[in-house]
């Protein structure tokens, strides 16, 4: 039997920035663990597609897939579209043995890159008392994807920061320069913007305009080829293999 193949599924962007980072986080996947196929696909905007990748896979000989959602909530894309593109996928290549892996959040790997990526932007573990946090997600309709910014935000609080406000980018509201001024009004001192989001884009671009517009002191950058997602990722991989290979043994 072979070893299973870990094929990332991006949600795609216009912007060039998205893919480009998208790979680099799949090639540092790949140095994580090196002889594990790593391929990437998109739903939208960006070749190659889901379906063709799978038909490539397929047509090569692979026998196992594990399809991981690039999404750090489980929200419309994670519950309706990738799921719907795998069904069809398996209808169409029944010999290909297709599993959806969770999606990336919330995680404790995800909270440490969050926390590098601040502290590349310059905030130091002697600022947080007098800093407030803006943890600014991309934003969604979906009640459980809302729920999740929240606890973040909430776990957030209690690693020394003297406040940590949810931001969101679409789908509702508040934006990531009312809270930086909402913070600012509450009499904090410093005032950082986090983008809980994983490449560059239109969404991330508008948080980093609402954050420069009410004067935020630190923007720091997107979560992008961390080493600690790499591994959330290795992680989410490891986590849906393991049902196949408990029935084997079984």
């Amino acid at each position: 039997m072979t070893h299973p193949t870990l094929l990332v599924i991006a949600h795609g962007s216009r912007d060039p920035r998205h893919a480009a980072t998208v790979h680099a986080l799949t090639e540092r996947v790949r140095a994580e663990r090196p002889g594990l196929r790593v391929e990437t696909a998109f739903l939208e905007f960006n070749a190659p597609s889901v379906p063709r990748v799978l038909e490539r896979l397929a047509g090569e000989g692979a026998d196992e897939v594990v399809a991981l959602p690039l999404l750090l909530t489980r929200a419309f894309h994670a519950k309706t579209d990738i799921p719907s593109v795998l069904r069809e996928a398996r209808a169409r290549l029944p010999r290909l043995h297709i599993r959806q892996a969770d999606v990336l959040g919330p995680s404790p790997l995800l909270n440490a890159t969050l926390g590098r990526r601040l502290r590349e932007a310059g905030v130091r573990p002697g600022d947080l008392p007098r800093t407030g946090l803006v943890l600014a997600s991309a934003g969604s309709s979906d009640p459980e994807a809302i729920a999740v910014i929240a606890e973040i935000a909430r776990e957030l609080r209690h690693t020394g920061w003297c406040a940590v406000r949810p931001a969101f980018a679409s789908a509702l509201l508040p934006r990531t320069e009312d809270v930086v001024r909402e913070l600012r009004a509450e009499g904090v001192e410093r005032v950082a913007v986090a983008p809980y989001v994983i490449a560059p884009g239109r969404l991330p671009d508008r948080i980093a305009a609402g954050a420069e517009a009410a004067g935020a002191d630190v923007l720091a950058d997107v979560l992008g080829p961390a080493p600690e997602l790499a591994r959330l990722l290795l992680d989410r991989f490891d986590e849906a293999r393991v049902p196949v290979w408990a029935s084997l043994s079984a």
